[in-house]
């Protein structure tokens, strides 16, 4: 029986994330979730949410990253990140699952 490892939230996406709370004036969550589609196979889904019950929270200093358990077992052992390029600044993930990546960052295949 393998021990299933969640994924892991940057400090650097922890304070993004409280940036974000103190400009919407509110505490937001930030969901991670893994959806079938995309040009890979998979696609993820960032977006802030309320937490569901059975969700997986990843807390830091009030801010709060979910994972909901159908999406979990992709992102097992996966980084959060947030990053700041030329070209913008966004959550990644770095998930050691995916056998191969699009382009855009957002579609991933296993």
């Amino acid at each position: 029986m393998s021990l299933t490892l969640p994924p892991r939230v940057t400090d650097r996406a922890f304070a993004r994330l409280a940036q974000i709370a103190d400009d919407a004036g509110e505490a937001c969550a930030l969901r991670v979730a893994v959806d079938g589609g995309g040009c890979s196979g998979f696609q993820y889904d960032i977006r802030l949410d309320a937490p569901a019950e059975d969700d997986l929270i990843l807390e830091k200093d009030g801010q709060k990253v979910l994972v909901d358990p159908v999406s979990l077992p992709f992102l097992e052992n996966a980084v959060i990140d947030f990053s700041e390029e030329l070209i913008g600044a966004r959550f990644v993930i770095e998930n050691p699952n995916a056998s191969s990546s699009c382009g855009c960052g957002i579609s991933f295949s296993m």
